[in-house]
């Protein structure tokens, strides 16, 4: 008996996903645990195994469609086996995309407009009303109306007159040899005396510019990313505050280490925030609704930018991991983030994020929480500036860090304490080798 593939839950939150490709075509053997297809998720893709063996009989879905979980996509069956018509592709969807792309009259017109018409050879137009499936014929010639009549669209009639043309001396190039108004551009004008003067042609109007534009599909990631703001901004009631940090001997610290595995400053400040959310447990929490959990594990989501949104890793108990392994795991998880290469459990279940945008040359901005975190560490670029240091004007490294926070779970005092004890960390940085 025939067996279903459905579209699978790949990600704890996915509810839908988009087929990328099939690595499996119909007709082919499948093995339990052969890869069927890759499947883009709201984090990243994903490979859609079989879970019997058999042949794949069909595929319900093409490669580039998106899906709700639990939608059948493909049939797997015995050599042979025929699928029952009510498990085939409907026909009438194939039918109404081929019927969207056939022109048809009006079709993708703007509302205001009527339908376009049969484009009569002058460019000046003749609206043919269509009622059915087929064109009324033409209406025949009144008795009496000789074969040999002066063929002429009643727009080449007015220009002749207003110019003084003799339409019979007009060789039609319309449909019976119909004259039309491109044929008088360069036919001679009537002049009361003296000879026939030939009126230069006129140029065509400079075509306007187009504003073009491009439609570009969400990705899954994107839609995710587009309903986690929704759900933070609006209903959580989010506080901001900012200190700027004296990086000197950070960047001392940092350049006495060596160049082998020489953790970036995102790594420290990383390490330092798993430490200081050692000491402030209810900047380490989630909103539960009826209750705050305050995590006793510290796992630091680090926001990695990719080409569709972004994406946030997760280095678990980076409280108590080493400079060097944070530094080591943070480049593996960013350049599979990148890849979108990371299982679910490697971007899920962070307690803390924090999002740097130094690098690209930004001194300072305000995250979105990560909902149901209780706030999350936005770092600017470390900027040497003439400071007052010990009474003395000098230039040092600094850097401007802000901290957003869920004024349900985090008050402004304990957001404050936090970053004072991060500032700390970061200026007097011994205790991050200790």
């Amino acid at each position: 008996m025939p067996t279903k593939v459905v579209m699978e839950a790949l990600s704890p939150t996915m509810e839908e996903g988009r087929l990328v490709e099939w690595k499996k075509q119909a007709g082919e053997p499948v093995a339990v645990g052969d890869v069927l297809a890759e499947v883009e998720t709201d984090k990243a893709v994903m490979e859609l195994v079989a879970r019997v063996g058999g042949v794949l009989l069909r595929h319900t879905v093409e490669a580039g469609a998106t899906v709700p979980v639990s939608a059948e996509v493909a049939v797997i069956g015995e050599p042979g086996e025929a699928v029952s018509a009510a498990k085939q592709p409907a026909a009438a969807p194939k039918a109404a995309e081929e019927q969207a792309t056939q022109p048809a009259p009006g079709r993708n017109q703007p509302v205001s407009m009527p339908p376009a018409p049969s484009p009569d050879a002058d460019g000046a137009s003749a609206a043919t009303p269509v009622s059915g499936a087929a064109a009324a014929p033409p209406a025949p010639s009144p008795p009496g109306t000789p074969a040999d009549r002066l063929r002429a669209s009643p727009l080449a009639r007015r220009i002749a007159a207003e110019r003084g043309i003799d339409l019979a001396a007009v060789q039609g190039s319309g449909p019976e040899g119909r004259v039309i108004a491109r044929d008088l551009e360069a036919a001679p004008v009537r002049t009361p005396a003296g000879p026939t003067v030939a009126e230069p042609a006129r140029q065509p109007p400079a075509p306007l510019p187009s504003s073009g534009f491009t439609d570009v599909p969400l990705t899954q990631i994107r839609k995710t990313i587009a309903q986690r703001l929704a759900q933070s901004i609006g209903p959580i009631p989010t506080f901001y505050l900012t200190t700027e940090v004296d990086m000197e001997r950070t960047a001392e610290l940092r350049t006495a280490l060596p160049e082998d595995g020489r953790p970036s400053f995102n790594d420290i400040i990383i390490k330092t925030t798993a430490m200081a959310l050692r000491q402030h447990p209810m900047v380490n929490a989630w909103w539960q609704d009826d209750r705050i959990r305050q995590w006793h594990d510290i796992h630091v989501s680090m926001a990695v930018a990719i080409d569709d949104g972004l994406i946030t890793p997760v280095i678990r108990h980076a409280d108590q991991k080493s400079l060097r392994a944070i530094s080591a795991e943070a480049k593996d998880l960013a350049s599979r983030a990148r890849e979108r290469k990371l299982a679910p459990d490697e971007y899920t279940g962070g307690t803390f994020s924090v999002s740097n945008l130094g690098m690209l040359d930004i001194d300072e901005f305000t995250a979105v929480i990560n909902p149901p975190e209780a706030a999350i560490l936005a770092v600017g670029r470390i900027v040497a500036k003439p400071v007052d240091h010990e009474g003395q004007v000098q230039v040092r490294r600094r850097l401007r860090v802000t901290l957003s926070c869920d004024h349900r779970i985090v008050d402004g005092a304990t957001g404050a304490m936090f970053l004072k004890t991060l500032k700390q960390m970061l200026e007097n940085p011994l205790a991050l080798v200790w």
